[in-house]
């Protein structure tokens, strides 16, 4: 029982980092714009999550200690503050777009208008972070998000031409009116959103809050290769609804609303409630997750105690950069930024800063002076550098589509 719950770090990052607001309305775009033409890049994205999450999560336990904590000792502090620069405003930006995925949630179900809801759940976002224990965060909020699972049993419940999505996941290529302009940004959105850069920190810093060691390397691989393609899975459930349902008919996605409409659809207003409980449980999972990273990140960088393991008093400082986070991430909404925007465009953002956080990691987790016996073997370090060369593709070509496509069109 202790091995399972244990598991359910990995369950609540992948929740948090593949479903989130913008995957949410961003894998229902992708659907309804391209079909299943985009899937390989989810499946692209989720092993590439896989290959550094194991990397992160295997220094975390081998050296008790973050991978942030150690990019600036090995890398040095100019590249470790340009890392952290980048790192802290994107996970600021996602913060605040969750808080509003939150908000959103509440909205379906109860009519109020979301920016009115935003006050009461940046607070209870806050309160969580500030008094409930990490373990407590995790399971509840990571397995509740797991009723996200409904997009799958409504994906069965549909009349779904299993044949035809097929053929356009074997057919990586916009179809109708789009372009190849708009089908490379999406892509690259879409792969961003699958390796955004607060996952491995919130990874690694969750193994050091629950004390891992090398023992708990079989834990630390089992929360990566179990809770990431199941966060993975139901991406590809909520654009396969999408492709199924407004596909054919030409409608592309434009709130979380519309995502919902396939679930109540086939299981009518029982799905749709279990739908909006997965929505808030996986946003304001997501929150918890950017919420600390946030705080982990600058507290690892400038040398604070820090962590959810410690009483709020004896980690102060950290406590106060989240609690500022938040209070940045909610003033971005503020501004009244629709939420879904805000988070395609971190989107954006994330794409250019990946090559900040993946480096480092592929260079501590072949470094034999923390790592030891556990260094990269081959298959890891051959993974590795082919996905930071993909890393560094996809982080070239984000700002040329953005203006290309005008934000995807």
């Amino acid at each position: 029982m202790k091995k399972f719950f244990a598991i359910t770090l990995g369950i609540l990052t992948a929740i948090g980092g593949f479903v989130d607001i913008g995957d949410m309305v961003a894998n229902s775009q992708a659907g309804s714009r391209f079909g299943m033409s985009l899937a390989w890049v989810v499946l692209v994205g989720v092993l590439g999550i896989c290959v550094y999450a194991e990397m992160a999560g295997r220094v975390a336990a081998v050296s008790g200690r973050p991978v942030f904590d150690l990019v600036r000792e090995r890398l040095g502090p100019r590249v470790g503050l340009l890392n952290l620069g980048g790192s802290y405003l994107v996970t600021v930006l996602t913060l605040g777009a969750e808080i509003g995925g939150v908000a959103l949630a509440a909205e379906l179900a109860t009519s109020v208008h979301y920016l009115l809801i935003v006050p009461v759940a940046a607070f209870v976002c806050w309160v969580v972070l500030w008094r409930v224990k990490f373990e407590t965060m995790e399971r509840v909020f990571g397995l509740l998000g797991l009723t996200l699972v409904v997009f799958v049993v409504a994906l069965l419940k549909l009349p779904t031409d299993w044949a035809q999505l097929w053929e356009q996941a074997r057919t990586p290529a916009p179809a109708g009116e789009e372009n190849w302009g708009t089908y490379a940004f999406a892509g690259v959105a879409l792969f961003a959103a699958a390796m955004t850069p607060y996952e491995v920190f919130f990874f690694s810093s969750g193994g050091v809050e629950e004390r891992w060691t090398v023992k708990d390397l079989t834990v630390s691989r089992a929360n990566v290769f179990i809770g990431f393609p199941l966060g993975g899975l139901l991406s590809l459930a909520l654009m396969a609804t999408a492709a199924v349902v407004f596909h054919p008919i030409g409608v592309e996605l434009e709130d979380l609303g519309q995502t919902a409409l396939p679930v109540a659809m086939a299981l009518g207003k029982l799905g749709l409630a279990v739908a909006i409980l997965g929505f808030f449980a996986a946003t304001f999972g997501a929150a918890l997750e950017t919420g600390l990273s946030a705080g982990y990140t600058v507290a690892q960088y400038f040398g604070w105690s820090w962590g959810k393991r410690l009483r709020p008093r004896d980690a102060a400082r950290f406590h106060v950069v989240v609690l500022i986070s938040v209070l940045l991430g909610t003033a971005a909404l503020a501004t009244t930024i629709d939420p879904v925007l805000l988070t395609e465009t971190t989107l954006v953002l994330s794409a250019i800063v990946l090559p900040l956080t993946y480096l480092p990691i592929l260079v501590v987790a072949n470094d034999r002076q923390y790592m030891g016996e556990h260094v990269n073997g081959r298959l890891g370090n051959t993974l590795g550098v082919l996905y930071l060369i993909v890393i560094l593709v996809v982080a070239a070509a984000a700002i040329p589509l953005t203006i290309m496509t005008g934000m995807g069109g």
